[in-house]
């Protein structure tokens, strides 16, 4: 077994493929950014709130106001720079730390495909992804090289399929499978389109889109790795991200998953999209290259970079499983429910009502949430547990400032999932001021009237 290991780990490829997509992923990030600050964005969710809510152990991670812009120029351009392979290690870096600062400014904006482009980007930063077709390569010939070693390629499909296969699982669920929630609620919205639309609001449709999804996310990794339905596969992941792109107001993650699902193609693929850029741009691809292959003995260095490399890997398998930890509903607590691949299997709306207790003068207020959130930061608050209990100490600590000695928050909350008729969510008795974020079980969230089984 070790000797089969070792070998893995001495085995090399192409330079080509790690450094296709070392361009695809420097691109699609730095139009996404301009993306992102055409739809006026920046202003919209970092400048515009006077209150931004923090993740768990990042509430150190402080908004800096118009200086936002600045940092997203950062990340434009170190993207850029990571795309044309130009003070590589620095770029990648330096991209990694700016665009996970402006996702953990407010967690609002969470999405799966923004966990994604940190963990790519973060691994990015131990690959040789500038051995190719770089100018790094072009300025330095030690280190270009043509070949690299193989897990630095494998690695990057793993994570890929990390995300398909756990969102896969996460789709093994009663709701999903056997009442073809949410979906039910989400298509009919989309009646309207051309050609589909009218069979979006059959019944039949919503279940073969579910168990369709399904197989899909379960088993497209399996497809791709397998040369023979490789092309088959492909095509399928088009067609998928494509109507998925019709269908729901995702953003640009369609596209990263298409375009990163390319590193499946085998070195020769990846040499011809290379050429085919070379000579779109009037760039000699000779450049960058040399006769020197890269040979890395198994070196203390190495063996370094692989441990850590293992031990994240592990996290990233492990993690989006920690909700096993806890006893009540997932989708109803959301107790380990964000980072763990779960995309668009939850629809829920909620209404929350908070009232500030002022026990010295018996006063009692009622609070407009719109004088403090954002529309889009209420709705979000509305139904997430740690949102409520953030906003809940942020009230807390606003009517201290105003002159109420140890305030009490209350909250009338009730919240709908999947269809179902909406509930009390908190417990109204509970004082939130004196409840604390932490790993624990919320024991001050109601109990669940339903149940959902699976994963």
């Amino acid at each position: 077994m070790n000797f089969s290991l070792k070998t893995y780990l001495n085995s090399y490829s192409e330079t080509t493929t790690l450094a296709f997509f070392r361009l695809a992923f420097g691109f699609m990030m730095f139009f996404s950014l301009i993306r992102f600050a055409s739809y006026n964005w920046i202003e919209e969710f970092y400048i515009k709130p006077q209150f931004h809510f923090t993740y768990y152990g990042f509430g150190w991670v402080k908004p800096i106001g118009n200086y936002i812009y600045l940092i997203f120029i950062i990340a434009g351009i170190a993207a850029l720079f990571v795309a044309i392979g130009y003070k590589y290690r620095m770029a990648i870096i330096t991209f990694f730390l700016s665009f996970t600062y402006i996702e953990l400014i407010d967690k609002t904006t969470y999405l799966n495909h923004y966990y994604f482009v940190s963990i790519i980007s973060f691994v990015l930063i131990f690959l040789p992804a500038n051995a190719s077709f770089s100018i790094d390569a072009f300025r330095n010939s030690k280190i270009s090289f043509q070949r690299i070693p193989k897990w630095t390629i494998d690695i990057l499909k793993l994570l890929l399929g990390i995300v398909y296969f756990y969102a896969g699982l996460a789709k093994l669920n009663s709701d999903w499978l056997f009442s073809a929630m949410p979906l039910k609620i989400w298509l009919p919205n989309n009646s309207n389109l051309p050609i589909i639309g009218s069979l979006l609001n059959e019944n039949w449709v919503h279940y073969a889109f579910s168990w369709t999804g399904m197989i899909y996310d379960l088993s497209i990794v399996f497809l791709l790795l397998y040369k023979r339905t490789r092309i088959f596969a492909f095509i399928m992941v088009i067609i998928f991200h494509v109507l998925t792109r019709i269908l729901f107001p995702i953003g640009v993650f369609p596209y990263i998953m298409i375009i990163s699902t390319l590193i499946f193609f085998d070195a020769n693929f990846h040499k011809k999209c290379l050429a085919y850029f070379s000579k779109l741009f009037s760039i000699n691809a000779n450049l960058f290259e040399n006769e020197k292959t890269k040979i890395q003995d198994y070196t203390f260095k190495n063996k370094l970079k692989i441990t850590f490399i293992s031990l994240f890997i592990a996290f990233q398998l492990l993690f989006p499983f920690r909700y096993f930890l806890y006893k009540d509903e997932l989708f109803w607590t959301e107790e380990g429910f964000r980072f763990s691949w779960r995309v668009m299997i939850m629809e829920k709306a909620g209404y929350t009502q908070f009232i500030v207790k002022d026990k010295i003068n018996k006063k009692e207020i009622r609070i407009n949430n719109s004088h403090f959130l954002t529309t889009f930061q209420e709705k979000q608050m509305s139904f997430q547990p740690d949102f409520i209990l953030e906003y809940a100490h942020y009230l807390c600590d606003y009517y201290k400032k105003q002159g109420i000695q140890n305030p009490e928050v209350y909250v009338e909350s009730y919240v709908a999932l999947n269809g179902r008729l909406s509930q009390k969510y908190i417990d109204p008795k509970i004082n939130l001021a004196n409840e604390y974020e932490s790993f624990q079980p919320k024991n001050w969230i109601l109990p669940f009237n339903d149940e959902i089984i699976g994963f």
